[in-house]
C-alpha cells in the first residue's frame, strides 16, 4: 500500500511551482504533481488522483476558486481537500473560501522552509492525513 500524500500544485507562476517543488521534495512523504493553470488540471486528474490540492488564487483564464469548483464535479475528487495560496490577506477572503469548504488559505509570500509542515498541519486538522 502507498501510504504517500499526492499533491496536485497548481500555480502560473515558474518561479512559485519551482519554490513549491523544492519545498515540497524536503518530504519523502509527498509525490507532487505540478500544473501551470486550472485547465491543465483539470486534464492531469484523469491520471493523477491527489490526495490534496494547493491552489494558487489568481491564475489568468480560470482562477484557484473556480478550478476547485471544476474539479468538485467529478465524484471521485469531490472531497479532496484544497488548500489555496493567495497573495490576497484580506480577512474575509481566506474566510469565504474556508466557508466554501477550503482547508486553509496560506499568504504568499510563504516561508518555503515550513510549508510541509503547514500541509500537514492543515491535513490533520482536518482528518486527512
Amino acid at each position: 500500500m502507498d501510504d504517500k500524500i499526492r499533491i496536485l500544485h497548481v500555480d502560473d507562476d515558474d518561479d512559485i511551482r519551482l519554490i513549491a517543488s523544492l519545498a515540497l521534495s524536503l518530504n519523502p512523504d509527498f509525490v507532487v504533481e505540478q500544473c501551470s493553470s486550472g485547465e491543465e488540471a483539470l486534464e492531469k486528474v484523469k491520471s493523477f488522483k491527489p490526495d490534496l490540492f494547493l491552489l494558487d488564487m489568481m491564475m489568468p483564464g480560470m482562477t484557484g476558486e473556480e478550478t476547485w469548483m471544476k474539479l468538485k464535479e467529478n465524484s471521485t475528487l469531490k472531497d479532496i481537500p484544497a488548500i489555496f495560496m493567495s497573495a490576497k490577506a484580506e480577512q474575509n477572503f481566506a474566510e469565504g473560501l474556508i466557508k466554501k469548504g477550503a482547508v486553509a488559505v496560506i499568504t504568499k509570500p510563504f516561508d518555503p522552509m515550513n510549508l510541509c509542515q503547514i500541509l500537514i498541519e492543515h491535513l490533520q486538522e482536518n482528518s486527512q492525513v
